[in-house]
């Protein structure tokens, strides 16, 4: 099996030795996304709402860049700086997965890069298709 490195514009650069995702067969795994805005490389300075909003708009981007969306994510990972936030990254999730959410965990950590309060990392299926890049 071979394995594809993906990069795009639409979520942040690696902030250290990695990539954006990785495509494995039919998987794509994303990288833990901080909320940082892509266009600035500046971590976003707000509530947790609006935090789990970039999050989950640079795990898009990743996914729309291979014409892939949100229905595709089979697993998520949630990190949390505080675990009394979940109730409001619970509200915020909620809105990206209307039908039939992924799998999920998340769990408290004591701190993440940048000080960020949270990460979330994702899996995807990539549903291979006669003529299309996958």
């Amino acid at each position: 099996m071979s394995k594809k490195v993906i990069y795009t514009e639409k979520a942040p650069k690696p902030i250290g030795p990695y990539s954006q995702a990785i495509q494995a067969g039919n998987f794509l795994f994303l990288s833990g996304q901080l909320p940082i805005d892509p266009e600035t490389g500046e971590l976003f300075k707000g509530d947790i709402q609006g935090q789990t909003h970039q999050v989950l708009r640079n795990i898009k981007g990743i996914l729309e860049s291979l014409g892939l969306g949100m229905d595709d994510i089979i697993k998520i990972n949630i990190f949390l700086k505080d675990l009394r936030d979940f109730g409001k990254v619970n509200e915020v999730y909620g809105t990206y997965f209307l039908k039939n959410p992924p799998a999920r965990s998340t769990v408290q950590v004591s701190n993440l890069p940048r000080n960020a309060e949270i990460e979330i990392e994702a899996v995807a299926w990539v549903e291979r298709k006669e003529g299309g890049p996958f």
